[in-house]
């Protein structure tokens, strides 16, 4: 199949400004380019879609571009917000398009790297209004959806121009780069569009453009994909654990899983639909969901990453957590309640200093009735003490009440 047939099998188009795209796509080899406001210090993987279809793009021999806006950043998007940004400086703007190069070029190794704020920063008011202020219409403007829904609540003049500024983006890598196709999240339908028409005003109707658009992902419930109860799943493994990063694909629904399956990797109908089967034969195996994390852990964060992701997951399943080195522990037990001690502490005492138990006697009942594990070995001595020298790297004593409560221990 071509790659429009593919996207289209993976439901990854929303809508194309033009159907001859499909041709153009099959036929010749363009330049397409994606852009990325470094509003932020990381991507998460609400974004990370964009940049899967720009790597089948570039798979099927077509040059991507990555747009760092450097200069839009520091505006702000309107698109899918119901409020003001807040601004940023340029010292911050750059700063997080440095983190932000970084992760996109784990993805799209062969992706050329600009960014606008190079030919956005030289441009002054009076040009600004006269060569390109001129050819958009408040009307037209008016009706675009990122601004349409804010005009209730009220939206300032500088996300206002922000559609002015992306079109300008799109114009200079048209006439520099021979950039003839954009793409980008639903929201961005407006801004792509605004674009086509500023290289069709300013250029003549001859130059032709075009736009992909890619549809807005969402979970069964309709809020955001990308999301859990913490927060963002983020790329950055600071943010978010490279364990933590794998086990968000794992947990996903059957259902969603091979759906995501489509979306999120490169593999073939015949691989998907072989995972398909295997789900309805054995679904508590997970396959979609392992080739799916395994996939994904490997393409943001490296093999080693997966292997370390891969370990902690088995060693919790099966309770053995000594092989588990510090870092391990804290990306496997994220979230999970810390305790620190400087000195050595009864086991007794650990219990209810953990709040795995509510008094000293709770805690000699749970030991009694064989709840307790200290570092995956079962403990009913209630004169056992917890001491640095037995902490796992004599740092974390792991504590587990039952099947699934757990504290750690800190020694200091």
């Amino acid at each position: 199949m071509n790659i429009i047939e593919d996207l289209r099998y993976r439901n990854l188009i929303y809508a194309l400004t033009d159907e001859t795209l499909e041709e153009k796509l099959t036929k010749e080899k363009v330049t397409f380019y994606l852009g990325a406001d470094p509003t932020g210090d990381s991507l998460h993987v609400g974004h990370l879609l964009a940049y899967l279809v720009a790597k089948r793009l570039a798979a099927h021999g077509h040059q991507p571009i990555l747009l760092i806006g450097g200069g839009t950043g520091l505006i702000g998007d309107p698109s899918g917000r119901n409020s003001e940004r807040q601004l940023l400086t340029l010292e911050q703007t750059m700063e997080n398009a440095k983190g932000i190069e970084k992760q996109v070029r784990k993805i799209l190794p062969e992706a050329k790297v600009v960014n606008n704020y190079d030919w956005l920063e030289g441009i002054n008011t009076i040009s600004f209004l006269r060569d390109y202020g001129k050819y958009f219409n408040i009307n037209t403007m008016l009706a675009k959806d990122s601004v349409k829904s804010r005009l209730e609540d009220g939206i300032s003049f500088t996300e206002f121009s922000y559609q002015i500024i992306q079109s300008i983006d799109f114009l200079e890598l048209y006439k520099t780069q021979n950039c003839t196709v954009q793409i980008g999240g639903q929201d961005q339908w407006g801004n792509i569009t605004a674009g086509l028409e500023l290289i069709r005003k300013t250029l003549g109707i001859e130059h032709k453009a075009y736009g992909l658009v890619i549809p807005l992902i969402t979970k069964k419930d309709g809020s955001k994909f990308g999301k859990t109860a913490d927060g963002a799943v983020w790329l950055d493994p600071e943010k978010t654990s490279p364990y933590a990063f794998y086990q968000y694909w794992i947990n996903l629904d059957d259902d969603e899983a091979i759906e995501r399956l489509k979306q999120f990797t490169e593999y073939d109908k015949a691989f998907i639909d072989d995972i398909e089967a295997k789900m309805a034969e054995s679904p508590h195996l997970r396959h979609a969901q392992k080739a799916l994390g395994e996939y994904l852990t490997t393409l943001v964060h490296g093999e080693d990453a997966l292997k370390q992701a891969l370990k902690i997951t088995e060693a919790l399943f099966k309770g053995d957590v000594t092989a588990l080195s510090a870092k391990e522990i804290e990306m496997g037990f994220e979230g999970v309640p810390i305790t620190e001690i400087s000195d050595d502490i009864n086991i007794v005492d650990g219990l209810v200093e953990s709040t795995l138990a509510s008094s000293k006697r709770e805690a000699r009942t749970f030991l009694k009735q064989n709840a307790i594990a200290i570092n995956g070995e079962k403990i009913q001595d209630e004169t056992t003490v917890l001491t640095k020298a037995n902490a796992l790297e004599q740092q974390y004593t792991i504590i587990k009440r039952g099947k699934k409560r757990y504290a750690l221990l800190k020694h200091l």
